[in-house]
């Protein structure tokens, strides 16, 4: 039975729809060019609605996790008495969709914060939006750490399946004997006699050689399943590490994301504070020219005012 993902395919259009609204691709309001206080508020309509839909689409997520969790994380669990529906490669595809979904809402996320950064609006404003988006941001932290721990959990129950696929074999062979013992107990209990004395006979045909070889053979299994074990355990301590360092490096993709958008923004006003450099070195340079022209002209003025006035005395 294929998992049903159309909430999630749904809410991922809505998000790349609303990156494509921050990055200026779709532009609805330059149909009309408001003035003044019809600016702003149409500013801060299209802020509400990018943040109340980027908010939409993470609950989504979020809803979509929770409805699948169990069928998710029942991956193959031999304690647990219900049947999963779901196949691996459907947890794959979901796995997939939901990086893809979380990063994109991140974009979204840091493209209304540059949008918010570039609109021209009174410091309340603007801290009033920016608290808005940690708000969103922290938001998508809880839904990644959902996601996180989800995951965590199976790849923990995969590792307990192979383990135990491992141990199943030995476990047969045990519980085979138990039950032809409870099946057959009253022939036992008739033939019990029997049995000791053949068991006795068994142990004086073993020699002192062959008795400490078995006993070195049992050793020597014991040793491999205190092994096995201890591998078990250091796999699923590697499980759990993984999964924290995973949300480490959620969250410090969300946190690089809006120190390259804050970089970018120094950058733009750099080049723009360079560009007004290069302006005022020219303006500069023409008001230098002019003024030497005005310090030849009088050098000129002068020399023919001597002239003159020698002519004249002559």
């Amino acid at each position: 039975m294929a998992a049903d993902i159309t909430l999630l395919f749904k809410a991922s259009v809505k998000t790349v729809k609303t990156r494509n609204k921050a990055l200026g691709l779709i532009d609805t309001s330059a149909r009309d060019e408001p003035s003044g206080a019809r600016r702003n508020t149409r500013q801060r309509n299209a802020f509400s609605c990018k943040a109340k839909e980027v908010i939409s689409n993470i609950s989504k997520l979020k809803d979509f996790l929770l409805q699948h969790r169990k069928d998710y994380v029942n991956a193959g669990s031999f304690m647990s008495p219900d049947v999963s529906h779901m196949t691996d490669s459907e947890r794959d595809q979901i796995d997939q969709d939901a990086q893809i979904f979380m990063r994109t809402c991140a974009d979204a996320i840091g493209q209304l914060r540059s949008e918010t950064d570039r609109q021209v609006v009174s410091a309340q404003v603007k801290d009033h939006r920016a608290a808005v988006l940690d708000l969103i941001e922290v938001y998508l932290k809880g839904v990644c750490k959902l996601y996180s721990e989800q995951r965590a959990v199976r790849v923990k129950r995969v590792v307990d399946k192979k383990r135990l696929s491992r141990l199943e074999p030995e476990t047969a062979c045990k519980d085979k004997p138990q039950t032809d013992v409870e099946d057959n107990n009253d022939k036992l209990v008739s033939d019990s006699n029997v049995d000791l004395w053949e068991d006795s006979r068994v142990e004086d045909d073993l020699s002192p050689e062959e008795i400490q070889m078995f006993e070195q053979e049992n050793q020597r299994l014991v040793g491999e399943m205190n092994s096995l074990l201890d591998e078990v355990r250091h796999i699923e301590g590697k499980v759990v590490e993984i999964s924290r360092l995973q949300e480490i490096f959620t969250e410090k993709v969300l946190q690089q994301d809006t120190e390259i958008d804050s970089i970018h923004q120094l950058v733009v006003g750099a080049t723009e504070n360079v560009k007004e450099g290069n302006e005022d070195i020219r303006e500069a340079i023409k008001n230098n020219a002019g003024f030497r022209v005005w310090i030849l002209f009088f050098l000129v003025m002068c020399s023919f005012s001597l002239l003159f006035l020698d002519w004249y005395d002559g």
